[in-house]
């Protein structure tokens, strides 16, 4: 949509569509559970408490959830640590490289200083030997700003904050893009009602975006897991990136040295037993052993951490 002088925003004319899918257990103890309604109602819920300008009123939800299969309803059966239901894999990796830092928290910068930038924002940063260069996609929300000038003036300011917060954590000569699909002359603009491109033009799916630490990194070992569409309490896909993530993280506060680790499950065996545990590293051994040991020791910590949001997907 075009800018115009007293612009007071646009308007959703057709709802986003929202398809809930997967599986779930429907009937417990002879006890029927509305999956499907509870999945809405979380998803309404969500939507309303975390967006600028987004709300539950602007999507048709839709919930399609099917019943889990009986031998995977079977690993919750026994005492003990959950069985896994998948055989995966999860990694992470600590710490993370100064422009690892620096892209990981730029949207949140972003989102919280400058009002009329929406929850739509990509960073990408590529280092050339001593030198940075970041492409910040920020989704302005039409409402918030009155006319080109200002447009432009949100663009001005998200550059500068990026440049800002960049220097804060590197020591990069710097040099940041906003928005670079904009044609001012045709006032073609990245400008948007809700503050996301999802109401028009692009498509979702759980586990296209971010990797579990909240990065995608083309140059570190990755897991395809879509770790937030995965349950918490038996499903590797998502404890085992997590738990990848804070091995490496104690590893590297205990020893200051950088940790990669990798984790392997397989199907139906307990999830603090997996099959394999590969720490790459220059820290101490009998360091690295202690601490796995501990981390899987407590395993079910996650569960728990997750279901009270202390741990994020993303």
């Amino acid at each position: 949509e075009s800018c115009g002088c007293e612009n007071s925003g646009g308007e959703i004319i057709e709802p986003i569509y929202i398809l809930l899918t997967g599986r779930a257990t429907k009937k417990h103890n002879g006890i029927e559970v509305p999956v499907d309604r509870i999945a809405v109602e979380a998803a309404r819920n969500y939507i309303d408490q975390n967006f600028k300008v987004l709300s539950s009123d602007h999507i048709e939800f839709d919930a399609r959830i099917g019943e889990t299969s009986t031998d995977l309803k079977s690993i919750y059966d026994k005492e003990g640590a959950p069985k896994s239901n998948d055989t995966s894999f999860g990694v992470g990796h600590a710490p993370l490289s100064p422009v690892e830092k620096t892209v990981r928290t730029l949207e949140k910068v972003l989102h919280e200083k400058i009002e009329a930038a929406g929850e739509d924002i990509k960073v990408m940063g590529l280092r050339t030997e001593d030198k940075l260069k970041l492409t910040v996609a920020t989704a302005v929300i039409d409402s918030r700003v009155t006319e080109m000038e200002e447009y432009q003036e949100t663009v001005s300011k998200i550059k500068e904050l990026s440049r800002e917060h960049a220097e804060k954590h590197t020591d990069l000569e710097t040099e940041v893009n906003v928005n670079t699909a904009d044609i001012i002359e045709d006032e073609s603009v990245y400008l948007t009602v809700t503050g996301t491109s999802a109401e028009m033009g692009d498509d979702g799916s759980v586990g296209r975006g971010n990797r579990s630490n909240g990065l995608i990194t083309p140059h570190r070992a990755m897991s395809l897991e879509a770790s937030s569409g995965k349950n918490p309490v038996s499903h590797v896909g998502k404890i085992y990136n997590l738990l990848a993530q804070q091995i490496a993280q104690d590893i590297h506060e205990k020893s200051g040295e950088y940790a990669e680790v990798k984790i392997l499950s397989q199907i139906g065996k307990p999830i603090d037993k997996p099959e394999a545990v590969d720490v790459e590293t220059s820290a101490d051994r009998e360091l690295v052993e202690k601490t796995v040991e501990k981390k899987l020791e407590n395993i079910q910590d996650i569960t728990d951490k997750i279901v009270y949001g202390e741990l994020k997907t993303y």
